[in-house]
């Protein structure tokens, strides 16, 4: 697993800017709610950047777990998915910021696909990367 994750700070709200599309494990970092339709755009974009594990943390982490479930049952008509395609998704609702993340460091592997990224989506008002950053290698 890669050791520098790649920090993206969005607000609720905003539509996120493209990336390269390449396999992505995903951390997403949630201090507020969202409104469910842009929660499905972000669910899509983040298949569209290549990710196929995606962990959420904080507030209505289960929502997202559904809505990339969803997201990625929408991008093959509701059929079967390959398995080199499948998003595994994960949201932790009674961990602490630390479990998540060494969860995410030290667990989170695509059982198919070698993850080549790691993404900390940062969803709220204020940015903290270096923060977030550092409790990830820290983890």
């Amino acid at each position: 697993m890669d050791s520098d994750p790649q920090y993206v700070h969005l607000l609720p709200g905003a539509f996120p800017s493209q990336m390269e599309c390449r396999p992505t494990r995903a951390l997403l970092v949630l201090d507020c709610l969202v409104d469910p339709d842009w929660q499905n755009l972000v669910s899509r974009w983040l298949l569209d950047l290549g990710c196929l594990y995606m962990l959420a943390w904080g507030a209505g982490c289960s929502s997202w777990d559904d809505s990339v479930d969803f997201a990625n049952l929408e991008a093959f008509d509701y059929g079967d998915i390959p398995d080199g395609s499948f998003v595994m998704t994960t949201w932790h609702e009674g961990d602490s910021l630390g479990e998540f993340l060494e969860f995410a460091k030290h667990s989170a592997a695509h059982p198919v696909v070698p993850l080549e990224r790691t993404l900390i989506l940062h969803i709220g008002s204020a940015a903290c990367e270096s923060q977030l950053v550092a409790a990830y290698a820290e983890a």
